[in-house]
């Protein structure tokens, strides 16, 4: 019953997670367009008005105009009716927190831990789990301070960093908790640019203007700096956050380094989207992009087992799935913590054995499967189920 009703949680949880993410990457990315997409304002009351740029867009059936003030109305009093853009982008952060909960620290013996990659207690993996999502943010932030108006060498290193921490983490972690804390700690530095700059920049402009002051250009320029790095973060946030369902990513030897490509690629990608929106076309941002996807995707490629090796028994196949998966992929599984089968697979019967070859030889042999090697899996075994699938997984 326990795993049973952490399982609604989880369902719950993750379910407010995307519809706050939505929302909150939703809101970002329409910001980022329309800051890019301003013109000059058509009437030249509304420049004396302060208006320092304007977007007409057609939606829904009818027609809508959207004013920037850099520094709020000129001759008239700022409306007390404004819209702040922050509990989408704190929801989906505690949200996240208590998906990470629910499943990796919850579940830390199944999920985080892979003891043939490093032997940790549950309390010293989740101690490390919060450690890197702090430490994290600390680094980051530490970094925009010290290279205040260098941007390229900013990126630059905050790259060289994340990269650093994915390939600390593919050392601590099991593969698939590795991905999804490099994405947990990236999403930890966007809400964190949202609550310790974004939003005090603005709440100090608000009161400057409405006491009369001339607002202080600083916070605004910070917060602009923060909110182009959320950008750039969303898409290789993204990827993590689905990652999960494809261990042909995270599960290679060298999954940290497949990581790095793929958020570069993303990288790419967003950047042809931003300059766009100004106008400027760059097909070569979305090519590269592409390039270093197809790239991955030909390096990852899983090698052909020889056909003609020696025959493998189905039996000994059978022996295997019985010893080292059927404690899970039951119709009412063993294994604490699992009140189902992951992803509805049943492995009891030869006809479903067969049934599910492909995703079993797909997992066994790139070691997502068994989840943390719970059952100790050996390498002999994963080789004598990836030569069964080769000769047509044969079920006699």
């Amino acid at each position: 019953m326990e795993a049973y009703i952490v399982d609604w949680l989880s369902l719950l949880t993750r379910w407010l997670h995307l519809i706050s993410g939505i929302a909150w990457i939703g809101a970002s990315f329409y910001f980022v367009m329309l800051d890019n997409s301003l013109t000059q304002p058509k009437n030249p009351g509304d420049t004396k008005r302060g208006v320092f740029g304007e977007l007409w867009a057609v939606h829904g059936g009818g027609f809508y105009i959207s004013q920037k003030f850099l520094t709020g109305p000129k001759g008239e009093p700022l409306t007390e009716n404004l819209h702040w853009s922050k509990w989408e982008a704190y929801t989906t952060w505690l949200s996240g927190i208590a998906l990470l909960a629910l499943i990796y620290w919850l579940g830390a013996s199944s999920y985080l831990i892979d003891r043939s990659v490093m032997a940790l207690s549950p309390p010293a993996a989740i101690a490390i789990s919060v450690g890197s999502l702090a430490g994290g943010w600390f680094v980051y932030d530490g970094l925009c301070r010290l290279l205040e108006g260098k941007e390229n060498v900013l990126a630059a290193l905050v790259f060289v960093f994340i990269m650093a921490c994915a390939w600390a983490l593919f050392h601590v972690f099991s593969a698939r908790a590795a991905y999804i804390h490099v994405g947990a700690m990236i999403g930890t530095m966007m809400v964190a640019n949202v609550f310790f700059h974004i939003i005090p920049g603005q709440k100090k402009m608000v009161a400057d203007i409405r006491a009369g002051r001339e607002p202080d250009p600083r916070p605004g320029v910070i917060g602009k700096q923060r909110s182009v790095h959320n950008t750039y973060f969303t898409l290789p946030v993204l990827f993590t956050m689905i990652s999960n369902h494809y261990p042909m990513t995270y599960s290679h030897p060298q999954g940290w380094l497949i990581l790095a490509v793929i958020m570069l690629a993303a990288v790419l990608i967003r950047q042809f989207f931003v300059l766009r929106h100004r106008g400027d076309i760059v097909w070569t941002l979305p090519t590269a992009g592409a390039a270093l996807l197809a790239a991955v995707a030909v390096a990852i490629a899983p090698k052909e087992a020889d056909p003609s090796a020696r025959k493998v028994a189905f039996a000994a196949v059978q022996h295997v799935v019985k010893e080292r998966c059927i404690q899970c992929h039951s119709t009412q599984p063993t294994q604490p913590g699992f009140a189902q089968p992951p992803k509805g697979i049943v492995l009891e019967t030869p006809e479903q054995i067969a049934a599910n070859a492909p995703k079993v030889a797909e997992t066994v042999i790139g070691k997502y499967m068994p989840i943390g090697n719970l059952t100790q899996m050996t390498d002999d075994e994963r080789t004598l189920i990836a030569a069964w699938f080769a000769q047509g997984a044969p079920t006699r």
